[in-house]
Parts: C-alpha cells; sequence; structure tokens
C-alpha cells in the first residue's frame, strides 16, 4: 500500500529541487538506466527517519559540493511507485532490496552502490564523502 502522497511530495521535492528526477513507471526506469552513456545516480528514497537525517541531506551536500557531478541524477521511491522500484532494483542486482539506498552507474553498469545498512548511523557528511569520492572516480 503507497503512502499519502501529501506525506511524500515534500520528501520526493527535497531531491527534485537539485535536480533529480523522479521516476514514477518502470518503462521510464528502463528508459534511464538502459541510457549506456555517462553516469547517473539513482537514489531509492524512503520515508524512514534514515532517510531524512541523512541520506537525502548527504546526496544533496554530494551533489552541490562536487568538483564532479553524474549527468543524470535520478529517483524513485520506495512504497510509492512499487513498479518503478521494482524495475530499478533489477538495475542494483546482487544488491538486496534496501531502502533508503543509493546507486551510481557508469555507461550502464552498476559501479558504486551504498545501502541502508551503510546509510544508518552515518552523517550526512559521512555519506556526502562517500558519494564525492565515488563520483571523484567515476564521472568526468
Amino acid at each position: 500500500m503507497a503512502y499519502p502522497e501529501m506525506l511524500v511530495a515534500p520528501m520526493r521535492q527535497q531531491l527534485e529541487n537539485v535536480g533529480f528526477k523522479s521516476l514514477m513507471n518502470a518503462t521510464e526506469v528502463e528508459a534511464a538506466l538502459n541510457s549506456k552513456q555517462g553516469t547517473q545516480l539513482l537514489v531509492f528514497n524512503s520515508v524512514c527517519g534514515c532517510a531524512a537525517g541523512t541520506c537525502r541531506p548527504g546526496v544533496i551536500h554530494a551533489v552541490n559540493h562536487a568538483s564532479k557531478k553524474p549527468t543524470e541524477l535520478l529517483t524513485v521511491f520506495a512504497g510509492q511507485e512499487a513498479d518503478a522500484v521494482s524495475k530499478a532494483r533489477e538495475f542494483t542486482l546482487p544488491y538486496p532490496p534496501s531502502s533508503p539506498s543509493i546507486a551510481l552507474f557508469k555507461d550502464g553498469n552498476l559501479v558504486h552502490f551504498i545501502e541502508r545498512h551503510m546509510i544508518e548511523g552515518r552523517s550526512a557528511e559521512m555519506i556526502s564523502q562517500n558519494l564525492q569520492a565515488a563520483f571523484e572516480e567515476y564521472c568526468s
């Protein structure tokens, strides 16, 4: 069962305000992640406390402060658009489903993945540093 849109809208908007595109269905996910060129950052957004406390703020800080950045910023919302999330998780195999989580793709390949257990208990600054290091390595 999906969360009420009025609950998730501000959480979705936090990422959209810095340039993320919300992928709302499986077709949009496939089109975005099958591009095979450039880098895509995909955030599995969530209503949980670690998403609000460290994941979204860490991602936003990384995107705003990195010297190298992904070509595309994408997001799906766990507990909302079930078919989009399910399709996106096919691209992050062999990692088990977790949300929030963060995936970085380069030329169609998953090159960096931050699972929920790597977000919980870590500060937004630590998540930002992790992402900025990945951007430095994989982004142009």
